[in-house]
């Protein structure tokens, strides 16, 4: 647990595009002393994706706050629109695209932590802007 709860502010979390779309984690160790996991918001404009991947210890919860939002898990095609939840078990491999007009907003959790940020994702199909930095969520080091 957080030695002191502290609340975050969507906007003073910079995006992070290198997966694609626009991914913030608002709550992790590093902006709020998370300790088991982070959550953040995923923003994806119409024809916008997050790039396959999977988490080798975490299960990820999504839930689509607006907009509907195609997940590929393990290649298959899972809808998810506004008010509703998606589990991804771990290690599974996914990808999250808006293939609809409107934009998708999401939000998402991840936990347990890797003991290692950068084991945190493996990516498997080529990232959109592999010139951004990693994702920083804390975690041990």
């Amino acid at each position: 647990m957080a030695e002191t709860p502290r609340a975050v502010a969507l906007a003073d979390v910079e995006p992070n595009r290198r997966r694609g779309g626009e991914l913030r984690v608002v709550l992790g160790p590093k902006t709020a002393g998370a300790t088991t996991g982070f959550m953040g918001v995923l923003t994806l404009q119409p024809g916008e994706f997050v790039s396959e991947h999977y988490h080798p210890y975490s299960e990820e919860f999504l839930y689509v706050v607006r907009g509907t939002a195609t997940a590929r898990l393990d290649g298959e095609e899972v809808s998810v629109s506004a008010g509703e939840g998606l589990l991804v078990p771990r290690s599974m491999r996914h990808r999250v695209e808006n293939n609809g007009t409107e934009t998708v907003e999401a939000v998402f959790h991840l936990g347990p932590l890797a003991p290692r940020p950068e084991l945190g994702h493996v990516d498997t199909e080529p990232l959109p802007a592999p010139e951004e930095p990693q994702p920083q969520v804390g975690g041990a080091e």
